[in-house]
């Protein structure tokens, strides 16, 4: 599994109130130029072009649990697939968590995959997010 890379602006929108990780919408989008840690919102990414099963701003990660526990704080998130139909989806070599509530779409994270992907017709790829461990820890 590729790692977990958080933005800078993340911990600072945590901290203001931006971020209600237990309620709000969490999705992740494909990309193929390479986040830098000084991003903060959708628009500072260049998402994949939509078609073949690709939706433009990505799919939804659905919200698993969120527990604090002797102050660390763990956020679970179900993981997200796209399968290509049609066509092919990609290529994009980053998977970019973000909170779809907030109107500028307030970035969280990214994954490396270290590589471009191109899913051909029928194939999947799913960013497969620990359920154990979770997405992310705070503390």
């Amino acid at each position: 599994m590729a790692a977990f890379n958080k933005f800078n602006q993340f911990v600072a929108d945590v901290a203001t109130g931006v971020h209600n990780l237990n309620s709000n919408a969490l999705k992740i989008l494909l990309s193929n130029t390479l986040p830098v840690a000084t991003n903060t919102v959708k628009a500072n990414i260049t998402e994949i072009a939509a078609g073949n099963g690709y939706v433009a701003g990505g799919g939804a990660a659905a919200f698993v649990s969120g527990a604090q526990t002797s102050g660390l704080y763990k956020l679970v998130l179900s993981p997200v697939a796209w399968t290509a139909a049609g066509g092919s989806i990609g290529p994009f070599e980053y998977a970019v968590l973000y909170n779809s509530t907030p109107a500028n779409g307030n970035l969280i994270g990214w994954w490396d995959y270290g590589t471009a992907i191109t899913l051909t017709n029928g194939n999947t790829f799913t960013v497969a997010l620990d359920q154990t461990n979770g997405v992310l820890t705070l503390q």
